[in-house]
């Protein structure tokens, strides 16, 4: 008869002989998972990303005292629109009057109520004196 000990013995080798044998065909598992999946390169970039990543040109004071004069005259006549909606009308993109209106609103010609996409725009009225000194500001930034 065979004794409790080598009972346990023989339970011991069959145990380690299935752990070895789920071992190898994990091992064979993992392997042709990764084998199946192409490698990564990491991408350079395209050269329509490197076009975009190049600054655009800054534009001359007068241009954008030009450029913010004609925002404000098409505001004048529609005060309380997005620059979405004023922008077509001054013939530029929103993107472009960005400078242009920032300065106007910093001499204080432009009011804005709300934030972002609703933002809207009002002229605020201004007196002969902060005509003159816009304008002195305007001929400073200029020359």
């Amino acid at each position: 008869m065979t004794t409790t000990h080598d009972l346990a013995k023989q339970i011991e080798d069959l145990v380690r002989q299935q752990v070895d044998a789920l071992r190898v065909t994990a091992a064979a598992a993992v392997t042709r998972a990764f084998a199946a999946v192409p490698r990564h390169e990491p991408e350079r970039a395209s050269k329509v990303a490197r076009q975009r990543a190049k600054p655009s040109p800054r534009r001359a004071p007068e241009e954008l005292v030009a450029l913010g004069e004609r925002f404000y005259t098409v505001l004048c006549r529609h005060p309380g629109e997005t620059m979405t909606t004023l922008a077509p009308e001054v013939g530029v993109a929103p993107r472009v009057l960005q400078v242009a209106v920032a300065r106007l609103r910093r001499d204080g010609r432009v009011r804005v109520i709300g934030q972002k996409q609703q933002a809207r725009y009002y002229p605020m009225v201004t007196s002969p004196s902060a005509a003159s000194s816009s304008a002195t500001t305007i001929a400073a930034a200029t020359a």
